[in-house]
């Protein structure tokens, strides 16, 4: 069984400071970091809140996921592909069920169509020119509407490589959105070839 709140939070107080901060993580000296360690500090940890605040879309009925289940750059019956505006990598897109669900209660046939549509999805954004690497991010604490991250990593930036990425994408300056959009088309594209579904003009969301 898992420790209760208070016991995981005295747990990793007992490896932190008068101050409450936790040590630099080794992850701090990878040479992915986008960060130096000199000088760099780990925020006081805070104790537990009980209960967890709400998500974004706990209520279906106030979600903008399925508000806007009609828009993507690539839709089927069950899904769509949007692309992240605002962002310092070449293209993120996120796959939103079209239905309100979370990873935990999705049904088993659409967590089936998942993998196989995650995996086109990464083969052709790893297909676009300059490109290395696609990554797939799950978080789910921000939203209760079950969304996937893809990542597109540019060629030859092995520093950007690794769980920083998020993070380097946050501190990029802005990609030019033109070459974002026409990369974002070919995906759709390759999917409507490879796996069905319809390409959409419609389907931008901006990074928060």
């Amino acid at each position: 069984m898992a420790l209760r709140p208070d016991e995981f939070y005295d747990h990793a107080l007992a490896a932190a400071d008068g101050e409450r901060r936790l040590p630099l993580a080794r992850m701090t000296r990878w040479d992915i970091s986008p960060f130096e360690p000199d000088g760099l500090r780990v925020a006081p940890l805070r104790p537990p809140v009980l209960p967890e605040p709400p998500r974004h879309g706990e209520d279906p009925s106030n979600c903008e996921a399925c508000r806007d289940r009609g828009d993507g750059i690539w839709l089927n019956d069950s899904w769509r592909l949007t692309r992240i505006t605002e962002v310092g990598v070449p293209l993120v897109l996120m796959l939103h069920p079209r239905e309100h669900y979370d990873m935990a209660d999705l049904p088993d046939e659409l967590a089936a169509e998942l993998g196989v549509l995650s995996t086109h999805i990464v083969r052709h954004v790893q297909a676009l020119p300059h490109i290395s690497r696609a990554h797939v991010y799950r978080i789910g604490d921000g939203g209760a509407h079950l969304h996937i991250w893809f990542f597109a990593r540019p060629e030859g930036q092995a520093q950007l490589r690794g769980s920083w990425m998020p993070v380097w994408d946050d501190l990029l300056p802005e990609y030019p959105a033109d070459v974002a959009e026409a990369d974002a088309a070919i995906v759709a594209d390759a999917l409507v070839a490879s796996i069905g579904g319809r390409r959409s003009a419609a389907g931008e969301s901006t990074h928060d």
